[in-house]
């Protein structure tokens, strides 16, 4: 299979060029050059906003493309109407966050979804990517674009910061603001086992949107936090006899005192505050996509692995900003 990524040098990308690197496809990857390329692809440069920004790609042919774009919707029209007649299938990794808000529990690919064009330029997030399914279907039909629905991903190479962050945290020990309720569930998926579908169900010729993250009510928010305390017990120890110990806390007092779930203290949400956000995130009905071949690792495999590439880095990971500050969490924990 030749693969066309759009991207592929950050998360999700990166994870679908070593998804497909390792089955032996023929990989070309295109993007601004800001990062280097993976070993083992061809590599093409252009801007898709920038005017002749897709003159690398005037030339080629691929059975699949796999585009990751974010912003203007316009960027994934131009691209997509341009490879129209020299690629096979455009798969769009878009988002849950195009159903309209609030997604009602258990809300599966027919739920409402948020008004968009192709045409749109600077529309928040849940627009954009709406837009971007919209230009993939106007360019490629119904029955050759692939639409995947993320919800919350980690693994590897997350360029969030959620589940780093949360090991950071735990590396350096010490009274730990622990957001109750435990039980609270948390619905994810590792971003390879993502990447393994896409390829899988590119090949098999699927088509349509799929909600793709992993099932349902498997997964708490203390279960990811008793693996970050498990996997950087060693680090921990090196850096001193302090220990850790998790504090739960009352959700009502965090929310009172101005911590925002999902930014300040990433991944959780409290199932009686934020209802609505809960339903968005964490009930999302998979059936479609287990029946389609979805299959997901455990979550101590992924945490294990976040941790491992971690500490492979020259420095911290790029995050974008969350986390709760060292200050304000010793406040709370008074």
């Amino acid at each position: 299979m030749r693969l066309l990524m759009l991207g592929g040098t950050e998360f999700a990308g990166r994870a679908v060029v070593a998804a497909a690197l390792d089955r032996g496809w023929d990989v070309t990857v295109f993007n601004r050059g800001n990062r280097p390329a993976p070993e083992g692809v061809t590599a093409l440069v252009g801007d898709r906003t920038a005017p002749g920004g897709l003159a690398a790609l005037a030339d080629g042919t691929w059975d699949v493309v796999v585009d990751t774009w974010t912003a203007a919707p316009t960027a994934v029209r131009d691209t997509a109407r341009l490879l129209a007649d020299r690629a096979g299938r455009y798969v769009y990794v878009s988002s849950c966050s195009v159903y309209a808000w609030p997604a009602p529990p258990d809300s599966d690919e027919s739920a409402p979804v948020v008004a968009a064009t192709e045409d749109d330029q600077d529309v928040p997030y849940a627009e954009s990517k709406r837009g971007g399914e919209l230009a993939a279907i106007g360019a490629f039909g119904a029955d050759r674009s692939l639409l995947v629905r993320a919800g919350l991903l980690l693994g590897p190479w997350e360029n969030i910061g959620r589940l780093p962050w949360w090991l950071a945290r735990a590396v350096r020990g010490g009274a730990v603001l622990a957001p109750e309720p435990a039980d609270a569930p948390v619905q994810y998926i590792d971003i390879r086992d993502m990447a393994e579908w896409i390829l899988s169900a590119a090949e098999a010729g699927l088509s349509g949107p799929y909600n793709m993250v992993g099932a349902q009510r498997g997964v708490t928010f203390g279960d990811v936090l008793a693996e970050c305390v498990r996997v950087t017990a060693e680090a921990r120890a090196a850096a001193g006899p302090e220990g850790l110990e998790l504090r739960w806390t009352p959700a009502r007092r965090i929310l009172d005192a101005g911590v925002s779930p999902w930014t300040d203290l990433p991944i959780w949400v409290p199932p009686e505050e934020a209802p609505d956000l809960l339903g968005a995130l964490y009930t999302l009905d998979v059936s479609r996509a287990m029946a389609a071949g979805l299959r997901c690792r455990p979550l101590a495999e992924t945490v294990a692995d976040t941790w491992a590439w971690l500490r492979s880095l020259p420095g911290p990971p790029s995050n974008r900003g969350v986390g709760i500050s060292p200050e304000k969490e010793a406040e709370l924990l008074g």
